[in-house]
């Protein structure tokens, strides 16, 4: 009996972390050659000379020059209405597409058809809904980088959310339908609840893929409506300058708040399972 005690205590107790050894080598060179371009970005967004590749001194002047040129002031308005509408429906369009693939239908040949557009190269789906918009005559412009964008982004918050579906317990919603809840009121008081910081993990990343998406934006825009990674790419071209180092900065900080608000959403969903 006290050895069958002491093999349970065992089995219960917590595995011992083994240290990386020299694991954390290839680790660091990984890091640093992730990160070093992008500090380096950082960095040159705060030079004081007009090169924007030769660091000469500290200075914020690049940052209210970019806030008085009004090119980029309105394409980071037209990045931001199409970011903001494709987060709307491809939320929407998402949610109501997961909760249907693992409630209602489950089915591994439309789970690989909800994932496709993740998947597809950029250039295949832009191309693909280039011709789509030509073929119905649907004008180019701001509208259709929205639905290009929404396209795409819906199978992001599929993901996100489908992955939290599956560790929901049914039973919760099967009550609810038995107590003579509708299928929208058990979806609205139980079902959306409980998904919620996974719906909003997946709109924040859906806003963040489509803040900084050029590929399917370049061919579904047009001429008199330029979005902000497009309008960059017209001046890089040119050259880079010190305020295109300056809006990166500012489009990183960005990406990273939304990265880092979606993951504590994520995190809550932990917690509320644990």
């Amino acid at each position: 009996m006290s050895a069958a005690k002491t093999a349970s205590r065992a089995a219960r107790r917590p595995a011992k972390r083994q240290g990386l050894g020299l694991l954390w080598i290839p680790l660091i060179g990984c890091l640093l050659f992730l990160y070093i371009p992008i500090a380096t970005v950082v960095v040159l967004s705060f030079n004081s000379g007009r090169s924007a590749l030769n660091l000469k001194g500290f200075s914020l002047r690049w940052y209210p020059e970019l806030f008085s040129d009004a090119d980029l002031g309105h394409a980071l308005v037209n990045t931001l209405l199409v970011a903001t509408g494709a987060m709307v429906f491809s939320t929407v369009l998402g949610t109501m597409l997961a909760v249907g693939l693992v409630r209602y239908r489950r089915s591994t040949a439309l789970d690989t058809m909800a994932m496709a557009p993740a998947i597809l190269p950029d250039l295949v789906l832009a191309i693909g809904l280039l011709s789509f918009f030509t073929w119905v005559g649907f004008t180019l412009g701001l509208t259709t980088v929205m639905i290009a964008h929404a396209a795409f982004g819906t199978a992001f918050v599929v993901a996100v959310v489908r992955a939290r579906l599956v560790q929901l317990d049914g039973s919760l919603e099967e009550a609810s339908q038995d107590l003579g809840a509708g299928w929208f009121t058990t979806f609205w008081r139980v079902t959306l609840p409980s998904i919620a910081p996974a719906v909003l993990a997946g709109a924040l990343l859906s806003f963040t893929l489509s803040l900084d998406e050029f590929v399917i934006a370049f061919f579904t825009n047009g001429p008199n409506s330029p979005t902000l990674p497009i309008e960059i790419y017209s001046r890089v071209r040119f050259g880079i300058t010190p305020e295109i180092n300056a809006l990166a900065t500012i489009l990183l900080l960005v990406s990273i708040i939304a990265v880092v608000a979606g993951a504590l959403a994520l995190r809550r969903t932990d917690k509320t399972d644990d």
